[in-house]
């Protein structure tokens, strides 16, 4: 009998420092490091891992109206979100040259006067492989995150297989889900900021739905981690609404959880991928496939590109 190919992933359940991208980045390099010392050939990032996931902020927004102070903490996280590419998108290419593994960074990314929620993908040859934008922004996120478009809802063709996924609450999108089926997503990516033990649920239903390992990556942050600044700009006095338990988790093909949930700490999730199960749970149910009628049910995403591949010797840039 023929050997399993396997893909050995490390799921980083984190904090940034908060607010400071340099600190952050610094964090994160370690972090990949230590994965890559590990063998890891897929390490994943939290959703907002760059600078931060506001959690409990308000911005000093309400309905037809915006305080200094709230404009105050827009400035300070504007003036650490990332440009993609950029000074620091090219520390973390060398990072990924270092460890040999494709990266899934959750960063706030600036455009002109807007921020977006982004997971950026990078090659192990170092390389921007592309970056997936948050179609829609959850509740008061709004207020602080543009949206994105079709265009970035893909997966990549890479050395371990084909990658793709979508940023928190994008999950409980079925067409964008199925989107990502179509393509063919084999390891599906879902970076996010819910620490609901309900969460658990969502990452194995898409597991069993798409036929694929679902990877999972959140934060787990305190309310003493936030700058003294930003809790005397939004007068900050409800700890609960600062705190991110974490909850990451890998999930397999069948529903299974193979590794986590890691819960109220720090840590790295290390899993290895059977990618051989992917095939055998397509037997039962194949949603792109199969088990799909095309005759039926018929999916237009506007913009949305083929397949891009990741393989080094395609790459050239950001796409």
């Amino acid at each position: 009998m023929k050997k399993s190919p396997s893909v050995r992933s490390a799921v980083i359940q984190s904090s940034p420092v908060l607010f400071d991208k340099k600190s952050t980045l610094e964090k994160a390099v370690a972090l990949i490091r230590k994965a890559g010392e590990e063998e890891a050939r897929l390490i994943l990032f939290p959703e907002a891992f760059i600078p931060a996931y506001p959690r409990g902020l308000t911005f000093g927004s309400d309905v037809g109206n915006r305080s200094d102070a709230g404009r105050e903490v827009w400035q300070i996280y504007f003036d650490n979100a990332v440009e993609i590419p950029g000074p620091e998108t090219d520390v973390l290419c060398k990072a990924a040259i270092e460890s040999g593994a494709y990266i899934s960074m959750g960063m706030i990314e600036k455009d002109l006067g807007t921020l977006f929620c982004t997971q950026l993908f990078i090659s192990p040859e170092g390389t921007l492989a592309g970056k997936h934008r948050k179609i829609k922004p959850t509740a008061s996120e709004r207020i602080i995150w543009g949206e994105g478009d079709g265009t970035t809802l893909t997966t990549y063709s890479t050395g371990i297989g084909k990658i793709g996924g979508l940023i928190c609450w994008e999950n409980y999108m079925p067409l964008a889900r199925f989107a990502m089926y179509r393509k063919g997503v084999q390891i599906y990516l879902a970076p996010t900021a819910d620490h609901r033990e309900i969460w658990q649920v969502t990452m194995r239903h898409i597991a069993i739905e798409g036929g694929c390992f679902v990877l999972g990556c959140n934060q787990y942050t305190t309310p003493d981690m936030y700058p003294e600044e930003i809790k005397l700009l939004e007068n900050l006095d409800d700890p609960e609404k600062l705190l991110c338990r974490g909850g990451s988790i890998v999930v397999n093909p069948f529903g299974e959880v193979i590794s986590g949930p890691l819960w109220d700490k720090e840590g790295i999730l290390y899993a290895d991928l059977n990618m051989d199960q992917i095939t055998k749970r397509k037997m039962d149910l194949d949603v792109a496939g199969h088990y799909s009628r095309p005759d039926i049910f018929e999916l237009h995403v506007r913009g949305q590109p083929d397949i891009i591949s990741c393989n080094p010797e395609d790459i050239s840039g950001t796409k």
